[in-house]
């Protein structure tokens, strides 16, 4: 009886994708939430006001930084979906400890807004999307391994994926060793890698760049 559960159980594709449209948006909303417009009692002039806009710069900095984080797993997660012919248990609990990713963000998030100039909240938001990278490459090798994928995912468009998601975690990688030098530049270094791969400039502009 348990072997035939298992062969009927999460074979829906379509409740994933809703579930995860779901978390995805209260991640999203959750991450802007401790972006906090400052305490009136405390402004009492125009001055104090810009001071207190200043002081939110790290929250609005790691807030933009968790957005683009969620809308590239959320492209990358929906892309990885629609090749998918029929989900399976397995593959349906790999999607759900992606999404257990994806509800640690606004924790890390605030850890590193609340500690922008500590290593050690550096590399707990690094590790947050390291994460979240081996989950979404765990659930498409395992797809592609046991059989789920459509007939028409190509070996060239598996390939892609896979490479897409190794060569962006390597890029991570290399923001977070850039704390040894200080957490800015790690942040700065993460953030235009987020911002390339949100934006997906032409290959001819990567080219032209790179002379």
């Amino acid at each position: 009886m348990s072997e035939h559960y298992n062969r009927l159980a999460g074979r829906n594709v379509d409740r994933i994708a809703a579930l995860s449209d779901g978390l995805f948006a209260i991640a999203m909303t959750l991450i802007v939430l401790e972006v906090k417009v400052p305490e009136h009692a405390a402004v009492h002039g125009e001055a104090e006001l810009w001071a207190a806009l200043r002081a939110l710069t790290p929250r609005l900095v790691t807030y933009l930084m968790s957005f683009l984080t969620l809308g590239i797993f959320w492209v990358g997660q929906g892309t990885q979906l629609g090749q998918i012919e029929e989900a399976d248990r397995h593959y349906t609990w790999l999607q759900l400890c992606l999404l257990a990713v994806v509800a640690v963000l606004p924790f890390s998030t605030e850890l590193l807004a609340e500690f922008i100039t500590y290593r050690l909240a550096l590399l707990v938001y690094w590790f947050n999307i390291l994460l979240f990278g081996v989950a979404v490459y765990a659930s498409w090798h395992y797809a592609g391994r046991a059989g789920l994928l459509k007939a028409t995912a190509t070996p060239q468009a598996v390939f892609a994926f896979r490479n897409r998601v190794l060569r962006a975690q390597a890029l991570y990688a290399i923001g977070a060793a850039l704390c040894l030098l200080g957490t800015y530049y790690s942040i700065a270094f993460i953030f235009i890698v987020q911002l390339v791969y949100a934006v997906a400039p032409p290959v001819r502009w990567v080219q032209k760049l790179a002379g």
